[in-house]
């Protein structure tokens, strides 16, 4: 099951197409982290769902990619290297979202496309014109506007999702470099091999909970707190938790793989409207007039963005 472009349809479409189902698997997975957040320790979610995510990736989609050998690797460091990008950049997420509204952690978790594209420039010399750079600007001030400087929102909790969106931009920008000789599931498969190692040290050494400072911070208690043994109603929810990673971290690494970083980027804001629905209707989180505006602009700029380079596509 290698992904690669079909008769007709371009390395450009492929990758916004891969973008756009890698942000609903994510999303499908925060959504699952946060519902979960308020009874067991993030490593164990963490750990769950890499078990779930390496079943899915080792029986099903290596041996329909080409077999075991696509795992073979010359770039042992650079896939650790990205490994710990994507760790940083989840822990750092899903810390805050136990503690914020999901619409609020992922608006600012959004500066990661500016970062993205700022990468792209530096580090693997790609261009970005002024168009781009207009509809990337357009979507972060929609950002801004979601998260209404001196609110309630700019806390340090709420600076993890920036310590976040800078891990992601790193590891995207990796992924760009290293993608030419890698396919997108052993970049995949890497990643949850990664995860898997992190939740289980750190099971080992906080798993006991002694370290936790109970319910009065929400977050510490998620990243601290004691094993929990699933509750076979929330066994679904560890599942979607697996199933969104493997499929996420698959279709962005493809990705990043086929289009410019700078092209990708925007239109990962597709995982705002999302996180909006599940707030809503999983959470009771009613964004508020000004945060429409924000999000109208957000999607204006992706959607400018697919017209645009579809355009460019075709000259």
């Amino acid at each position: 099951m290698s992904i690669a472009a079909r008769p007709g349809l371009s390395p450009t479409t492929l990758g916004a197409l891969c973008a756009v189902g890698a942000s609903l698997g994510f999303s499908l997975n925060d959504m699952s982290v946060k519902f979960l957040s308020g009874g067991y320790p993030l490593h164990e979610v963490v750990l769950i769902r890499s078990l779930v995510a390496l079943t899915i990736l080792l029986a099903v989609l290596v041996p329909l990619s080409g077999g075991y050998g696509i795992l073979r690797t010359r770039q042992p460091f650079k896939h650790l290297l990205r490994g710990l990008f994507i760790v940083c950049a989840n822990m750092t997420f899903f810390i805050a979202l136990a503690a914020m509204p999901m619409a609020d952690a992922t608006a600012i978790f959004f500066v990661s496309p500016l970062l993205i594209g700022l990468f792209s420039v530096i580090f693997l010399g790609e261009t970005v014109g002024p168009r781009r750079w207009t509809a990337i600007g357009a979507g972060l001030l929609g950002v801004v506007i979601m998260i209404r400087p001196g609110s309630g929102s700019f806390s340090l909790i709420a600076l993890l999702p920036l310590v976040a969106a800078t891990a992601y931009a790193a590891l995207n920008t990796l992924t760009r470099h290293i993608g030419v000789r890698e396919t997108a599931v052993s970049m995949a498969t890497y990643t949850q091999f990664t995860f898997l190692g992190f939740s289980l040290l750190f099971g080992l050494v906080a798993g006991h909970g002694e370290f936790s400072p109970g319910p009065e911070s929400a977050s510490l208690d998620f990243l601290l707190r004691g094993w929990v043994w699933p509750r076979a109603a929330d066994i679904p929810f560890f599942l979607l938790c697996g199933l969104g990673t493997a499929m996420g971290g698959l279709l962005i690494a493809q990705a990043y793989r086929t289009c410019e970083a700078a092209l990708v980027a925007p239109l990962e804001y597709a995982a705002m409207p999302m996180a909006i629905i599940w707030g809503v209707t999983i959470f009771g989180e009613w964004p508020d007039a000004i945060a429409w505006i924000g999000i109208a602009l957000i999607l204006g700029s992706g959607i400018y963005m697919i017209l645009r380079e579809a355009k460019v596509g075709r000259k």
